[in-house]
């Protein structure tokens, strides 16, 4: 009995064999966008200027700003993790860079923007207790006492902006007045939005710098080819990606308005396929996810819809960009938490549905029934073939908080 049921358990845990097999990939780590190369490609140029604007910064008591600009999968966040990572190897002796990533998206208050600059700096720093005055002072006193200068970079800055205000930037550009010593804190203020300068109140902008603002442009197909390439040498065994397949990588991100973060989506779909089918070769077949990928849904087709309808496909959209299709059952729980987080009380189901059918109808996704995989009934499942999931995700998000 024992052994029958050895046998069983065996045969049962086969499907796992592909786990670790490794035929194709080494290393997951290079797919993860946070992921930083030890070289940019296609962003030599924007490194040189973001330099520029640093010019001075060995002095102790300078301080330095830039205010990074570009479309979704542009490079924005790895220009200024590889630009951090640099500046601290080259004053390495000279001056302490500590170096500070807030992502506003996910802490869109100055109480959790100020939290996580002061944990940067003390991990034992409380959580509660302080205004957000007290913390800016904290954190000075901090920098002072180790002989620091603070490298803050707020990702996805216009969010923070338009939800609490620009106060938390004129008091971290303000934070040495009335100090005997300057320089303690060089900001990089990174957006979506090109239009970010004009957000900030006039005593914001003069102390910026107009001359200050570098807009990453949109990458080109030899580009996109190059950076799947350079994750691939990383993640992947040895020749097991070739250049037709690259190309085909490189070719649909360029259509798809020349987005980095599709290029190494569809290079990580691809292996998948590869390692599934257990081929040690990458072909060019296992792109095929990029041809329906190609950016064909219109800007307003996104803004015409209702804001229960955005919410529900904003919820699809986060899932889809890690798996090619969801069940509706998944979809209806994805949209029950976008409801919260925007403070939204959720439709009822067959409203619901409803929203699901005319997000079918106007192309932006797409449904199909097969039977279920638990118990006899049939079960819906959702995908998205008109366009990159993180793309329409930032649309939505950009629509949302324009609303």
């Amino acid at each position: 009995m024992s052994k029958n049921i050895e046998r069983k358990n065996t045969v049962m845990a086969d499907y796992l064999d592909r786990i670790g097999a490794g035929k194709v990939l080494l290393t997951k780590e290079p797919f993860s966008y946070d992921w930083t190369p030890p070289e940019l490609v296609g962003r030599n140029a924007q490194l040189d200027e973001l330099a520029s604007m640093f010019m001075g910064i060995e002095n102790h008591s300078v301080s330095c700003r830039a205010i990074i600009t570009g479309n979704v999968g542009s490079g924005k966040t790895v220009l200024t993790h590889r630009f951090g990572i640099d500046l601290s190897s080259k004053l390495e002796g000279r001056r302490k860079i500590v170096l500070s990533h807030v992502n506003c998206r996910n802490h869109p208050s100055t109480s959790q923007v100020l939290q996580q600059i002061a944990l940067s700096l003390d991990s034992r720093h409380p959580e509660r207790g302080f205004s957000s005055g007290e913390i800016v002072q904290s954190i000075r006193r901090n920098l002072k006492a180790h002989d620091s200068h603070l490298l803050l970079v707020l990702d996805e800055v216009d969010i923070l902006v338009r939800r609490d205000s620009s106060d938390l930037i004129y008091k971290l550009l303000r934070i040495d007045e009335g100090q005997d010593e300057w320089g303690s804190v060089s900001l990089i203020l990174v957006s979506q939005d090109t239009t970010l300068f004009n957000l900030f109140e006039r005593a914001i902008k003069s102390r910026l710098g107009g001359s200050a603002v570098l807009v990453l442009p949109p990458y080109d197909a030899d580009e996109l080819i190059g950076i799947a390439k350079q994750r691939y040498e990383v993640a992947c065994r040895p020749g097991t990606v070739g250049e037709e397949t690259l190309a085909k990588i490189g070719r649909f991100a360029a259509e798809a308005g020349g987005d980095a973060r599709l290029a190494i989506e569809l290079l990580e779909t691809a292996v998948r396929r590869a390692e599934k089918a257990g081929r040690g070769d990458v072909l060019a077949d296992d792109v095929r996810p990029s041809t329906r990928r190609a950016a064909t849904i219109e800007p307003s087709q996104v803004h015409e819809l209702s804001k229960h309808q955005k919410l529900v496909l904003l919820g699809i959209c986060r899932r889809l960009k890690k798996a090619e299709e969801i069940t509706s059952g998944d979809a209806r729980k994805l949209y029950e938490l976008v409801c919260e987080e925007h403070s939204s009380k959720p439709r009822g189901y067959t409203t619901f549905w409803k929203h699901m059918k005319h997000l079918a109808a106007e192309g932006l996704i797409e449904s199909r029934t097969a039977s279920s995989t638990q118990g006899r009934g049939r079960t819906q499942y959702v995908t998205m073939t008109n366009t990159a999931p993180a793309a329409l995700e930032s649309r939505i998000e950009r629509d949302l908080l324009h609303a």
